[in-house]
């Protein structure tokens, strides 16, 4: 088979649109928590479980997932999982309790598994190692506008047709990217990776003896256990604690997760690419500094009623989302490519094992003793031992090739699906 041209770019802006869809999807229930909270009349814990409970499903799906891209069209697995999702998401329409809301949510999971553990193989196989972290800035900038997208629309909307009505807007983008995704050509797995594929990197089980992959890991799922809780009661917090209304509280928090995430993801990349020139460990780095920095900041945010509540919320938000691009490039670069797919399933579920899918809940429950505010400090805790991880996982990345490698625009026998 003659080689067909791929133009990066293209396949780059595709599955950032997904990406964006995929947070758009999951983040509008945080929106509108508050509104199925009176129509349920639930706890706050039990709202806190429908995340826990897409997570957990979300968490199972990606060790099955991920072997089969390993081994077969990426492609094809993603745009599948689109499908499915969207057409959960149009499900809204049909759930009158909380049980079926429960079950619709847990089913989502399910499909965006499929996206978040093989997309960034298929971004990682476009462009060279040393350009990767500004390449993943760009594809986790959709992760904030996202969420933020997802705050605004079911803050808008939610409170004026209905909190059901903004997930029918949410559902149409993906089937159309889903489509989109099936014209794309697959990249050659490993093309323009410079580091040899050891036991250690190459290896389902030499996972488990990988010490760049082992910290990137724990790391992230601290990082995670902490922005997980903050994403989830964040708004909340806003309106019951800081007596804000629903609307106004979703759009400051919206417009803070979006600015400071388009800012953050790309300077976070850009800056551990610099980095990565003078130490091997810049991407461990860059992160580990971030979530150390946005410590002091979140203690200003929880405890301050005044002026600089707004401010510290944001720096402490940018601090926390600086580790996006850089922390997924070290963890991409940790394993060899004909196992990546398998690697990042196998820290899908312990991340949010340890991370996203405790959090919600064990906030909840503190706030229903207590208060968010004292909720909060869970999270903070989260983002010292994700630092101190970070710090001593420098030690243990690999070296990479600078100035290495072209972007590819080959595909081999295998992208043929």
């Amino acid at each position: 088979m003659a080689n067909t041209n791929l133009h990066p770019k293209t396949a780059l802006i595709t599955l950032t649109a997904l990406n964006l869809v995929n947070y758009v999807d999951r983040s509008v229930l945080n929106a509108v928590q508050t509104l199925v909270q009176g129509e349920f009349r639930v706890t706050k814990a039990e709202i806190g479980f429908l995340s826990t409970a897409f997570l957990i499903f979300y968490m199972i799906a990606a060790p099955f997932v991920g072997p089969l891209a390993d081994r077969y069209s990426r492609k094809v697995i993603i745009a599948l999982g689109a499908f499915f999702w969207s057409g959960l998401t149009l499900l809204t329409a049909v759930t009158h309790t909380y049980t079926e809301l429960l079950i619709r949510h847990t089913l989502v999971g399910v499909g965006e598994a499929t996206f978040v553990t093989i997309a960034p193989t298929f971004v990682a196989d476009l462009f060279s190692e040393d350009k990767r972290g500004r390449i993943f800035g760009v594809f986790y900038l959709s992760i904030p506008v996202g969420f933020a997208a997802g705050y605004l629309l079911g803050g808008h909307f939610g409170p004026m047709y209905g909190w059901r009505f903004p997930f029918y807007i949410a559902a149409v983008p993906g089937f159309l990217l889903g489509i989109a995704v099936l014209f794309l050509k697959e990249p050659e797995r490993g093309r323009l990776d410079s580091v040899a594929e050891t036991v250690e990197r190459g290896t389902v089980l030499g996972l488990a003896r990988n010490p760049a992959y082992l910290t990137a890991t724990l790391g992230m799922a601290a990082m995670t256990f902490s922005l997980g809780g903050v994403l989830v009661w964040m708004p909340q917090f806003l309106n019951s604690e800081r007596h804000l209304t629903l609307e106004t509280a979703n759009f400051i928090f919206g417009v803070i997760v979006v600015v400071d995430g388009l800012l953050a993801s790309f300077i976070g990349g850009w800056l551990g690419d610099r980095l990565l020139r003078r130490m091997k460990g810049a991407y461990y780095l860059v992160s580990a500094v971030g979530m150390a920095l946005g410590v002091p900041f979140m203690i200003v945010a929880l405890f301050s009623k005044g002026r600089l509540m707004v401010p510290a919320i944001a720096a402490a938000a940018f601090f926390l989302l600086l580790n996006t691009s850089p922390l997924n490039t070290a963890l991409v670069n940790s394993v060899g490519a004909h196992v990546r797919a398998t690697a990042i399933a196998v820290n899908i579920f312990i991340i949010h094992l340890l991370g996203d899918v405790p959090s919600p809940t064990m906030m909840g429950w503190i706030a229903d003793r207590s208060s968010l505010e004292r909720a909060f400090v869970l999270p903070v805790i989260a983002m010292i031992i994700s630092s101190a991880v970070l710090f001593f996982g420098m030690r243990f990345a690999p070296v990479l090739k600078v100035d290495g490698g072209a972007e590819l625009v080959v595909v081999p026998s295998e992208a043929s699906t």
